[in-house]
């Protein structure tokens, strides 16, 4: 028997520089956050996507996308705006074959994970699918809807659709557009036509290369009478050779600030004919003789719009959970200065406080706008189904317009707030990074540059932010009325009890109940719109019309209605936390706070003002706002992963999952930067630092000036 058998391994001393490698180890540091998870991260991933069997099916996409050789996109920023278009282009091939193979939820959830990896794409897409498709779905009669899916628009066979709204000179103001449709009862036909420069059509997503058919806006005008603004199917080029058709002039409005992959153009008609069956007459029809029927319930026709107003407020929080994966995940890992206790070993950012602050409360905001997605998702569904159930006579016809209303002007707030909310996340991220942030690679810069658009398209933020602050004053002035109303704005039926009320928490502690964070957002936004809907009465007083009272108090208005947004966020995040149980309930509870005490810390005076909370009381509310950035901060890598994005979705390398950073970094930028010959020495460089010597013509250096030493001597 050996001697050694029964000795025991020995583990051998590490020496100082060992010992430091292991400290300062990126992986090693990303694994010690991941143990600190307090709750089952993959239950909390099931909660997001809805269920377990979507989080599988998201995974799988994930990795069809990653293996598709036409979703290729580590190398998407080194790419021209032409070849960005072309790549564009090539990736329909396999997003086609999936459209016609997957059921339509499970290719909604391919294309929510495509809106990540490539929105440029996803915009594209959905310009034909979403918009153009869209519009004949909304618009269109039954036999028309068959009629143009039979002619190839619902399998892009010879047709590619794009949607003709925005113009030049007009784009929040629909009915104010200026592109005409003239009925020509002699040829019972519509004539098309730009009569301005101002009316061309303008930001068109797929007009400049690769439509075919536009669904264009335009005014309905039969027998001299303007009818208001409707769509049209209008053909644009021949499928066959892509020559432009006569009447139509197209433009490309060239580079934008992100989404390169969408070919925008311009469109001007000149006297393009139609044939009537080509207005799409769901609602309003115009017959052979040039009768004009209109629909009776004509607010019932908007619901469909709704649609990507919603879809908006879902990608704002799918876009910050990406953000907030690469700044979360760098801040883990990068070290920056030693204390002195600590051996020579740099401080993680996320140790900071002033790290926390910086991104632990937008990591609550995200959670907040994910539970406040699905929420409105549901309402939107319920309520289209409401809608094309719907008839003139229903006893519940007034109910169904109420919800619309409801759905309209709460979809028009969130997609304001929740838009600029995400794209501030991005900068904010961006600027954690420190130096590497600015780099295109680290994947942030391009996401803002994509990103920023969605404050402006499908409604302008400022204007649809309006919209609700106008829904919030007409539903107090109903509420003054004794009528009761719809949930999303049934404080207003609790002005007597809600104006003028305190804090009742008898300790600061008692602060901390949700039921306290709740009252306080509707006594605080009751307040608001009582000031915004007193001023418009008081504008009215003045003998102003209705629209420009509502106009006159805009800022009122507008500050309402961003405080409710808060207060409604909040709000869905308490009642989707409070379902939980066991220790998601225990972390998701203080992100659910943080989010709370947060927002009111950042709208402290409107709460101070109003007085339901007293200055010391606002003390204890930023105290516990630090106390929970910490706290967070401890589950933070649990809470990134379970957005679980791959590294492919991430496409950054700040954002790895292994936490192995620099290796990732320095492999992709000398990847995408080849060593090789000097590009421009020999053209630029050399000329530059070899140019001979310029003559010296002066007569005299110092031109005059009196040597200083006979200064002195004098």
């Amino acid at each position: 028997m050996s001697s050694t058998t029964n000795l025991k391994p020995v583990q051998q001393p590490l020496t100082d520089a060992e010992e430091y490698a292991l400290a300062v180890d990126p992986v090693r540091s990303m694994n010690i956050e991941r143990s600190k998870a307090k709750f089952n991260v993959r239950e909390l991933t099931y909660l997001l996507d809805g269920d377990e069997k979507t989080t599988l099916l998201k995974e799988r996409i994930m990795e069809d996308l990653e293996r598709d050789p036409l979703f290729k996109m580590n190398d998407i920023h080194d790419l021209t705006k032409s070849e960005v278009r072309e790549r564009t282009i090539e990736k329909y091939r396999s997003m086609l074959h999936h459209l016609q193979s997957e059921s339509v939820e499970n290719f909604k959830k391919r294309m929510e994970v495509v809106s990540m990896v490539d929105p440029g794409f996803w915009t594209r897409f959905g310009v034909h699918y979403g918009l153009f498709v869209g519009a004949l779905q909304s618009n269109a009669s039954p036999g028309q809807l068959g009629y143009w899916f039979e002619r190839g628009a619902l399998g892009m066979n010879k047709f590619v659709g794009c949607f003709a709204m925005t113009e030049l000179g007009h784009g929040s103001n629909v009915p104010g557009l200026e592109t005409t449709a003239t009925f020509d009862e002699a040829s019972d036909s519509f004539v098309i036509h730009t009569p301005s420069l101002t009316a061309t059509k303008w930001w068109i997503g797929g007009a400049a290369h690769s439509s075919t058919h536009a669904a264009v806006f335009a005014q309905l005008i039969v027998k001299g009478k303007r009818y208001g603004t409707k769509c049209f199917v209008v053909p644009l080029r021949d499928p066959a050779t892509y020559n432009l058709l006569p009447g139509v002039n197209i433009g490309d409005i060239g580079k934008k600030m992100g989404r390169d992959g969408i070919d925008n153009g311009w469109i001007q008609f000149t006297h393009v004919r139609i044939p009537r069956g080509y207005m799409l007459q769901k609602h309003t029809k115009v017959s052979r003789t040039g009768e004009v029927k209109e629909p009776k319930l004509q607010q019932l026709t908007y619901g469909a719009l709704l649609q990507g107003r919603v879809a908006m407020v879902v990608d704002s929080g799918n876009i910050s959970k990406k953000a907030l994966t690469i700044a979360i995940r760098y801040a883990a890992v990068r070290r920056q200065f030693a204390n002195s206790k600590s051996g020579g070993v740099e401080t993680k950012l996320l140790d900071y406080p002033i790290h926390q602050r910086r991104l632990m409360p937008l990591l609550a905001q995200t959670f907040a706008m994910l539970f406040t997605g699905s929420e409105m998702t549901l309402m939107y569904n319920n309520m289209m189904t409401r809608l094309d159930a719907a008839r003139e006579g229903d006893p519940d016809l007034d109910e169904v317009v109420e919800v619309l209303k409801e759905t309209h002007s709460t979809s028009a707030g969130l997609k304001a707030f929740c838009t600029w909310n995400c794209l501030s996340t991005i900068e904010q991220c961006r600027q954690s990074c420190g130096g590497h942030g600015y780099s295109a690679y680290t994947g942030l810069a391009a996401m803002y540059q994509d990103f920023a658009v969605q404050c402006t398209w499908e409604g302008d933020n400022t204007i649809l932010t309006l919209q609700a602050g106008r829904y919030l004053i007409s539903s107090y002035r109903e509420a003054a009325k004794g009528k009761k109303l719809s949930p999303g704005v049934g404080y207003l039926n609790r002005l007597g009890e809600l104006i003028g009320k305190r804090c009742p928490a008898k300790s600061p502690e008692q602060i901390l109940d949700y039921n306290i964070l709740l009252e306080a957002w509707q006594v605080v936004c009751a307040n608001v719109v009582k000031a915004a809907a007193l001023e418009f009465e008081q504008c009215l007083a003045k003998g102003m019309d209705p629209d420009d009272a509502y106009e006159e108090c805009s800022q009122s208005r507008l500050y309402a209605a961003k405080l409710h947004s808060y207060g409604y966020l909040f709000n869905r995040f308490a009642d989707g936390v409070s379902k939980l149980e066991g220790n998601l309930a225990l972390v998701m509870r203080d992100v659910c706070l943080l989010y709370g005490l947060y927002t009111i810390e950042e709208n402290a005076g409107a709460f101070l003002q109003y007085e339901y909370f007293s200055p010391a009381q606002m003390d204890f509310i930023r105290s516990q706002v630090n106390a929970l950035c910490k706290a967070v901060r401890d589950q933070a890598i649990p809470l990134v992963d379970s957005f679980n994005l791959s590294d492919y979705v991430i496409n950054s390398p700040l954002g790895r999952k292994d936490g192995n950073v620099y290796v990732h970094y320095f492999k992709q930028v000398n990847e995408s930067n080849p060593q090789g010959e000097h590009p421009y020495f020999d053209k630029l460089i050399k000329p530059l630092i070899y140019r001979e010597p310029m003559d010296d013509d002066a007569e005299d250096e110092q031109a005059g000036l009196e040597d200083s030493d006979d200064e002195d001597d004098e």
